[in-house]
């Protein structure tokens, strides 16, 4: 595959250019309330914030329980009413949101429920609808592309939302309006696509061929996920607690890890196509267990020299961020069979929402503990199951995992 990047094929491949405008709006509503939902709790609701947090990760975990009928629903045909559904759930989520009454977790856990119902339903559909239309190294970098453009929409949705946050409750309420119109315009876009597989290869009694063999893949995700959260929890952590720097690197490290992904999801994927996905996402966790290292060494530095030096091995931790979202999804669909591809796609949400459900727990507890028991944890974990994902042999009929293989991908149909 050539390693430039033509801007008409990839909207193409991502499912054309309403989804992918459909995707941009979506993202951007995302960015404007997904990072201030607590903040909603505690200030517009008056909830307390330990009520408040735990509200919102039974929500997630709930959600989590959904994955396996959004999977079979995928399997049966469908691919933009799932997207279109799990946007409009996010709209009855906004909507309890807005009717809540002060003091009302009951309505606030509801809200969290519906929008992480949404938020765990739209990647496994999204790579499904991608699935459909693209097939090989095109359908890798089409969902490298969906990646990036959702950073970006969430990113500006984010600094959106922080220049109104100084309106205070009558500022997260209009925050939340906004994010629901987003969400029902980003639906809408999306029904008119009208996408769905033949029924001809949407077989859901048949086995669910993929299950034994991403068995590995799937364990080891869990603990690649914890990635996700390093820039949005773990760093601000050690950061101020443990280094009593300035919450101005948290920020840095953020925005440098969202313009990162951003500019280099897309071309790194592209360039990292000659080698095979495994390959790629064994080395995304030795990246990131190496850059773990050199966060517990940065932090061992003087005052002075620490908060730089873990700001530089952030771009490192990105780098494997990024070589680990460009080969993991794209390593499920080549593995699973069309006529599997949804419940495959959905057990590998599953572990990814398991992931982060988790790691806020146990990273805060880790960094309780010390830098060392945090990073040297976390390089532990993540070398042992990138060396795992390394070592498994692919099985018989799984050739798309080599270079350039094409994948059999159901066909489209506009019905």
């Amino acid at each position: 595959m050539p390693t430039t990047v033509k801007l008409r094929p990839l909207v193409r491949a991502s499912g054309g250019p309403r989804y992918a405008a459909a995707l941009a709006v979506d993202a951007l509503g995302t960015g404007l309330l997904r990072p201030f939902l607590l903040l909603y709790g505690v200030t517009v609701l008056r909830l307390s914030a330990p009520a408040t947090g735990i509200a919102m990760t039974v929500g997630i975990i709930a959600a989590l329980a959904c994955t396996p009928f959004v999977g079979r629903w995928l399997d049966r045909g469908a691919r933009s009413t799932v997207v279109a559904a799990s946007m409009l759930v996010r709209v009855l989520g906004v909507v309890l949101l807005l009717a809540a009454p002060t003091g009302n977790v009951g309505m606030f856990t509801a809200a969290a429920l519906f929008l992480g119902i949404g938020n765990q339903a739209w990647p496994p559909a999204h790579a499904a609808l991608v699935a459909t239309v693209a097939a090989g190294r095109e359908r890798d970098a089409a969902l490298a592309a969906g990646r990036a453009l959702r950073n970006a929409g969430m990113g500006a949705g984010a600094l959106l939302a922080l220049a109104f946050l100084t309106g205070g409750t009558t500022a997260l309420q209009a925050l939340a309006a906004v994010t629901g119109l987003a969400y029902l315009a980003a639906a809408a876009l999306t029904w008119s696509v009208h996408l769905r597989a033949n029924s001809v290869t949407a077989a859901p009694d048949r086995p669910a061929g993929p299950a034994p063999r991403m068995r590995t893949l799937l364990a080891a995700n869990v603990v690649y996920t914890f990635c996700l959260n390093v820039p949005e929890i773990a760093l601000p952590l050690i950061l101020v607690t443990h280094l009593d720097a300035s919450p101005a690197w948290s920020a840095v490290v953020f925005v440098a890890n969202t313009v990162l992904v951003v500019t280099l999801q897309v071309p790194v994927t592209v360039v990292t196509s000659r080698w095979s996905r495994r390959a790629v996402l064994a080395c995304g966790g030795a990246v990131l267990s190496a850059s773990y290292l050199g966060f517990l060494a940065a932090s061992f530095l003087g005052h002075g020299w620490a908060a730089p030096a873990i700001a530089a091995v952030s771009i490192a931790c990105t780098f494997g961020e990024i070589l680990y979202a460009g080969s993991a999804t794209a390593l499920v669909t080549a593995l699973a069979p069309p006529h599997a591809i949804g419940r495959a796609l959905a057990r590998f949400q599953f572990s990814t929402g398991l992931g982060l459900a988790v790691s806020p727990a146990i990273i805060t507890g880790l960094a309780a503990l010390g830098p060392a028991a945090l990073w040297g944890t976390l390089a532990a974990a993540t070398l042992a199951s990138a060396t795992a994902v390394a070592a498994e042999k692919p099985q018989p009929g799984t050739a798309a995992e080599r270079r350039g293989h094409p994948v059999p991908v159901p066909s489209a149909s506009g019905s």
